[in-house]
């Protein structure tokens, strides 16, 4: 048997090596897909044929990644449950994708990766697989064996495999849209998660002691300049998680809940991100209708549920997408941010085309509102509940 495994280099997929080979005398191609998590290649690499692969294939998507994913959740405003960014659940379908690419030319017999059968990411890969390459056999070493983290690592030193001791404190899966931090004393909702936990985000007491403001400009809802600089979207999300963080600011820490059922505690680092939705959100309420912000709120709840479940694939998300680009066409303009001390506030905002008129707002002499129109209009705003409370009153009598 030949396997292509998703190969991330860490625990659970170097262990799946042996793993792989032991159980199904397979050859163990594996496949790294970069999508921004800034990883020694290299090492990674050495890693995996130590441990018993037979070829090692690394593909470069940063780029495809923000341009085709990520630029779609800024859009979209995607946030789980009002909090996630998706950083983890929106590159899983890429890095799968792309496994099956590598499955198919190499001619293998099944895809595999390290997921647990606990969390999102086994079905976020595995509806993926089954889409793209329905004719191959889908294997989840992990799932299957029913490990604990502890007898991994004691599988792992037994076989004498190639991992690292000390960075196996938390599981960490992090792309150029966040980190995902889990497992030791995470694992504690009352625990406040420690220093060491964050890479971009320092302590809210070491950050600078004067604000800096930044302004994001958009083009059909999609982030093309920093500060008045242009710039493809890739540099602008690394800058900004720089920017964010040195601030002490794009920390997420909440109670979710996952496809499977269960709750759990979700330790996030995503600066750019929560930057991009945040202005992104305010840009829209400068040129959007109450009407059409309202309905996109709802197809935008759904959109991030549809990421989160594994179903980028769906044709339900082809169509969401369409609407949502149609909306995007005049989401052009710029929004200002001052960061200070762990907090990002918008302090200002202009568009191309905004809905928000001066000189209809304005309660000075310059306005050109006819305040005489009030008089009819709340009367027929009013109407419906004034008839109700009068014909309930006609009962009581």
């Amino acid at each position: 048997m030949k396997v292509a495994l998703s190969y991330s280099g860490g625990l659970d997929t170097t262990v799946a090596i042996s793993w792989l080979q032991e159980k199904y005398d397979a050859e163990v191609i594996t496949v790294t897909v970069d999508v921004g998590q800034e990883e020694n290649f290299q090492e990674i690499k050495d890693r995996a044929l130590k441990a018993g692969a037979s070829k090692h294939i690394l593909i470069d998507s940063k780029k495809r990644f923000a341009e085709e994913f990520i630029s779609r959740c800024i859009k979209a405003n995607g946030l789980y449950e009002d909090a996630y960014p998706l950083s983890t659940a929106l590159a899983r379908p890429l890095i799968a994708e792309e496994v099956v690419k590598i499955a198919l030319r190499e001619g293998v017999d099944a895809v595999a990766h390290g997921c647990t059968g606990k969390g999102n990411d086994q079905i976020r890969f595995d509806v993926t697989f089954q889409t793209l390459a329905p004719d191959l056999k889908i294997i989840a070493p992990v799932r299957e064996w029913n490990m604990s983290r502890d007898q991994e690592l004691e599988y792992a030193l037994r076989k004498k495999l190639p991992i690292k001791i000390k960075e196996s404190k938390y599981s960490i899966d992090e792309n150029l849209w966040g980190r995902s931090i889990e497992a030791g004393e995470l694992e504690d909702p009352w625990v406040e998660p420690p220093e060491d936990a964050f890479k971009y985000v320092v302590p809210v007491d070491k950050a600078p002691d004067k604000p800096e403001e930044l302004v994001i400009g958009f083009r059909s809802g999609v982030p093309v300049t920093l500060n008045g600089e242009e710039m493809d979207l890739l540099t602008l999300i690394q800058k900004l998680n720089i920017l964010g963080g040195r601030h002490g600011f794009g920390i997420i820490d909440h109670i979710e809940d996952r496809v499977v059922g269960l709750k759990s505690r979700e330790v996030y680092e995503a600066p750019a991100a929560l930057l991009l939705i945040m202005a992104h959100k305010d840009l829209e309420k400068m040129v959007l209708s109450r009407r059409l912000l309202d309905f996109k709120g709802i197809i935008e709840r759904r959109w991030a549920e549809l990421v989160y479940a594994g179903l980028w694939f769906d044709p339900l998300m082809d169509a969401l997408n369409s609407f949502i680009d149609k909306t995007q066409e005049v989401v052009n303009g710029e929004v200002r941010i001052k960061l200070y001390k762990g907090s990002a506030r918008i302090i200002g905002r202009r568009a191309e085309k905004p809905l928000y008129e001066p000189e209809l707002i304005t309660y000075t002499s310059k306005s050109v509102f006819d305040q005489r129109a009030g008089e009819g209009f709340t009367k027929l705003w009013g109407l419906e509940t004034k008839l109700w409370h009068m014909r309930r009153r006609s009962e009581d009598r």
